[in-house]
């Protein structure tokens, strides 16, 4: 752990990985509709 603290600086990989799941999670929605808008609208 020592050498990926020094290779990237000082970088809070918790942030990082919460910032990841909200840009996942808000790209789902516009998916899912886009999902059902090209099948005609049933699942």
């Amino acid at each position: 752990m020592d050498f990926i603290t020094s290779a990237f600086g000082n970088i809070d990989f918790n942030v990082i990985f919460q910032l990841l799941c909200v840009a996942l999670i808000m790209i789902s929605g516009p998916v899912v509709i886009f999902l059902l808008a090209l099948r005609g609208g049933d699942l």
